[in-house]
């Protein structure tokens, strides 16, 4: 899609044209007009998944559900999937669509984006929260993107804390700011580019000592500057809290893929797909997950619940949907039995 008007004063699509199904790749526009030109109104089933996470990363969250809603909500289909929040892995299907394809085909790019970027940023947040443990993990990934997309990146995000710069020494500087403040201080931000010189655990130890030399015990240490996973469970600790931005703004994308697996009731799909409609079930209490042809019913030992729900029927929601802060309670709950370990390397699989 290129843009109508090359005066508007940001470079994004407006609303108005991601809900009309305006912001699409062009073969799709060129195939309904074909099916149309042909008086094809065949209905398919599709399904969204993804063969491979990206880095090393052994499972994902889902995100962008509530925008997904929102997309194809009037639009005549039909749409399963899993609750927003939800940690999935590959061949998995997290939403299941069904309709006449000409109906609903030019939503298809605009979906796969709101779904492939929320759940790249919400899996990086995860990841950093889960090496994180107890500690605070804080977005400051706002600066770091297109200012259009700041409350999509910042959906779950809260900052606390004073905020301090390196233009002076890092010891000092928390040291000034705390006997100012005194038990008003919270926390004292700690943000030392890696230009720096020094290690950035050396520094919050010297930190730490300065500031507990002067009671000032009760003060929190939050860092920020080149922060992701693997930097926090290096300094987890001597630090009591996260800035993460680019890593998490930036994060790589999920990359989702919708195929079509069903026309007309006869399963139907491309090379390398597994056809048919398909159900995922979860053993209760665990991450254990079965992918099953539709209709089979979940295996029989044992609890398991039906992942894919009822999303929009017609394109009318079915559900209401949860709040964020519901989700991010849901995401946590799910991250105890997870880990950050890449199983892949011993020649093994994680086994959901």
């Amino acid at each position: 899609m290129a843009p109508k008007d090359s005066k508007r004063p940001f470079h994004t699509a407006s609303d108005a044209e991601i809900k009309s199904g305006e912001v699409y790749d062009v073969y799709f526009e060129r195939t309904v007009q074909i099916l149309k030109a042909r008086g094809d109104r065949k209905r398919v089933k599709a399904e969204v998944y993804l063969k491979a996470l990206p880095e090393d990363w052994e499972w994902g969250v889902l995100a962008g559900i509530e925008e997904a809603a929102a997309l194809l909500e009037g639009v005549p289909v039909d749409v399963r999937a899993m609750d927003e929040g939800t940690i999935f892995a590959p061949y998995q299907p997290i939403m299941v669509l069904e309709g006449v394809y000409v109906d609903w085909a030019q939503y298809e790019t605009a979906l796969l984006g709101v779904l492939c970027q929320a759940s790249g940023i919400a899996t990086k947040a995860a990841r950093c929260k889960k090496a994180a443990g107890e500690r605070q993990v804080i977005s400051f990934g706002a600066r770091r993107m297109h200012p259009a997309l700041a409350p999509m990146i910042e959906r779950n995000a809260f900052v606390g804390g004073a905020l301090i710069d390196t233009l002076q020494d890092e010891k000092f500087e928390a040291i000034r700011v705390a006997e100012a403040l005194g038990d008003d201080l919270f926390a004292v931000r700690l943000d030392t580019p890696s230009s720096r010189r020094g290690d950035l655990y050396r520094i919050v130890q010297e930190v730490r000592w300065e500031l507990d030399l002067r009671g000032f015990g009760h003060v929190k240490i939050i860092t920020s500057g080149g922060i992701d996973e693997y930097e926090i469970l290096r300094l987890n600790p001597v630090v009591d809290g996260y800035g993460v931005g680019t890593s998490i703004a930036n994060a790589p994308v999920v990359s989702f893929a919708l195929d079509i697996m069903e026309i007309e009731g006869r399963p139907m799909a491309k090379r390398g797909k597994w056809s048919g409609a398909k159900d995922v079930f979860r053993r209760r209490g665990t991450l254990e997950t079965v992918v099953v042809p539709a209709g089979r019913g979940a295996p029989r030992d044992g609890a398991w619940d039906p992942l894919l729900k009822p999303l929009l029927k017609a394109g009318r929601l079915t559900r209401d949907l949860p709040p964020p802060r519901t989700i991010r309670d849901y995401v946590l709950e799910q991250l105890a039995p997870v880990s950050l370990d890449t199983l892949r390397r011993q020649g093994q699989r994680r086994d959901f």
